[in-house]
């Protein structure tokens, strides 16, 4: 018989911050207050350099940080998710701050923080768990080589001739200009990479990067070495975030679209990976369609203040966890921190050197590519997954993320429907086989005289369509059995395939009766008009009662002769 299930309760679109402040306590704000300064300290140099490497002023990888930040603690679903500037989306922010200007920048960014509002109002934040790991793996893999690619120029102190966008074009424009290596700045280069590496295993307390910020800043400045600092490149602004309304035209939205849609896919996969993460660190559960509208007016308010794309950011939400905080108020925290630390100290940024920050960068793209999970699925997945992957890794480095990422789903779909219509079969039965274990096997029923039964297994779509139609090359039978109990869902192209069955017996004078019928290709039958076509009395929840009817039919088709 057909099982009832219990469906999910729906999951509440209300913020955790609302929900956590019932039990709230002055000891837990203690912890959060605790948790929030020190996620500042370790944001505000990662904030600075991920605004670089996404080709626009330090400044505005704070305004992420601080307006992003705020909002998503305000309004996410997550107990402890901290949101700002991440390393994923840099090559994307950096290509259309380059080719579209900050208007498009902030137009996209806006439109993006439109669909994730939809996707969570539509509840979408389920689904996301079905984009394949190959293709996240691949094009987080991806952009770690090209953020790494990026930083060479000013780890190496290099002079550029040219100003290059394109990955393949950093390359070669690295080879053409190797020659004109500084250095004095590859050795603070080299010293702010040992303190990344080190300090953490002496006093991982103290952020690692703040270290090196502060020593490679005093070495440059003390000694007056010829190193680029972030002022010499930079105008540096301790202005606060300010109100920004971009340029808006139709053609522009649409030339947007394609942008707008990576940022919102990119930042819901990475939120809702970082929720997934801190809950098991913190035994919680997480809403993630809540999250994903928080994520969008995040963004909607980051662009609208003068800052990029955001997303919860795995590292600093970890941080967050490790040092106390278990609500959104330390996120909230860590905003406001870093507001005051922009107003008070940004004009120190300028000492900053840029070998330090790519410094920074290569360590932010180490740990985000995942090399460890590479090299276990070149090793263990089928050679369909390794297509998918490689397919990520290559396009998202020659092209961009927009390109990789609907080629690796296009690719991926494909690969998952040839698997499905590879394990999709249809079997017929006509007598029994004693050796048959399952008591519910047609093989050891009797089936009646002049009946056919077959036996579908596996999802009925229309790649899987071609295997039902030598069911309609012999019809030297009265009734058809068509067993689905197997069948967990058909597409049109599946319900169009059974009605052609239906109609080339009815033809031939056979009549079909369909067996254990599951809910969703009984819902899909019913709305094609096809169970009302057969006749509800041949749709039986069981083979033995879908055996019945065939004996009726055959016994009525005897007695007429």
């Amino acid at each position: 018989m057909n099982e009832t299930r219990k469906r999910p309760t729906a999951e509440k679109l209300k913020p955790k911050l609302f929900s956590v402040m019932k039990t709230y306590t002055a000891a837990q704000f203690a912890k959060d207050l605790v948790a929030g300064v020190i996620v500042a300290i370790i944001a505000l140099p990662l904030s600075i350099a991920l605004a670089l490497a996404s080709g626009v002023s330090p400044e505005q990888g704070l305004y992420t940080a601080i307006v992003a930040g705020f909002l998503v603690s305000l309004l996410g679903g997550s107990r402890v998710q901290i949101a700002g500037p991440t390393a994923a989306f840099a090559t994307i922010v950096a290509g259309i701050a380059a080719t579209d200007g900050m208007d498009g920048l902030i137009l996209s960014t806006v439109m993006a923080g439109v669909l994730l509002i939809i996707m969570g109002l539509f509840r979408f934040g389920r689904l996301l768990r079905y984009i394949p790991n190959t293709i996240t793996a691949g094009f987080t893999f991806g952009i770690a080589v090209t953020i790494a690619v990026g930083q060479v120029k000013d780890f190496l102190g290099l002079t550029f001739r040219n100003a290059p966008i394109e990955t393949p074009d950093k390359i070669a424009e690295i080879g053409r200009s190797i020659g004109s290596i500084n250095f004095t700045a590859l050795l603070v280069g080299l010293l702010s990479l040992a303190i990344l590496i080190l300090w953490p295993k002496k006093l991982e307390k103290i952020p690692a990067s703040l270290i090196a910020v502060l020593v490679c800043s005093a070495l440059v400045k003390l000694t007056g070495i010829r190193v680029n600092t972030i002022g010499d490149l930079y105008t540096i602004s301790g202005a606060p975030p300010k109100f920004v309304l971009p340029h808006v035209t139709l053609s522009g939205i649409r030339a947007m679209i394609p942008n707008a849609f990576t940022i919102a896919v990119l930042a819901a996969i990475e939120s809702l990976l970082s929720c997934v993460v801190s809950d098991g660190m913190i035994g919680s559960k997480h809403r993630s369609n809540m999250e994903l509208i928080g994520q969008g007016v995040a963004n909607i308010g980051s662009a609208l203040f003068g800052g990029i794309p955001a997303t919860g950011a795995i590292a600093r939400t970890a941080a967050n966890v490790k040092n106390g905080g278990r609500t959104p108020v330390a996120g909230m925290v860590h905003s406001v921190v870093l507001l005051g630390i922009l107003v008070l100290l940004m004009p120190y940024a300028s000492l900053i050197p840029m070998p330090t920050i790519a410094a920074i960068l290569f360590i932010v793209a180490y740990n985000m590519c995942g090399w460890k999970n590479i090299r276990s699925m070149l090793k263990t997945a089928p050679k369909s997954d390794i297509a998918v992957l490689l397919t990520a890794i290559v396009l998202t480095v020659v092209f961009d993320l927009v390109v990789a990422i609907g080629a690796g789903l296009v690719l991926a779909s494909l690969l998952f429907m040839k698997r499905m219509a590879d394990v999709t079969e249809a079997h017929a039965w006509t007598e029994a086989d004693d050796e048959e274990t399952d008591p519910d096997s047609i093989q050891r029923k009797r089936i009646p005289a002049r009946t056919r039964v077959y036996e579908i297994n596996g999802p009925m779509f229309f790649a899987a369509s071609e295997k039902y139609k030598y069911m309609l090359d012999d019809h030297d039978f009265d009734v058809l059995v068509i067993r689905m109990r197997d069948v967990p869902a058909v597409d049109a192209a599946g319900v169009e395939t059974l009605a052609a069955i239906v109609r080339s017996c009815r033809k031939s004078g056979v009549q079909v009766v369909f067996s254990h019928v599951n809910e969703q290709p009984m819902h899909a039958m019913e709305k094609a008009g096809l169970k009302a076509e057969v006749g509800e009395e041949n749709f039986r929840p069981h083979i033995d009662l879908a055996l019945q009817r065939a004996e009726e039919i055959t016994a009525g088709s005897r007695s007429a002769q």
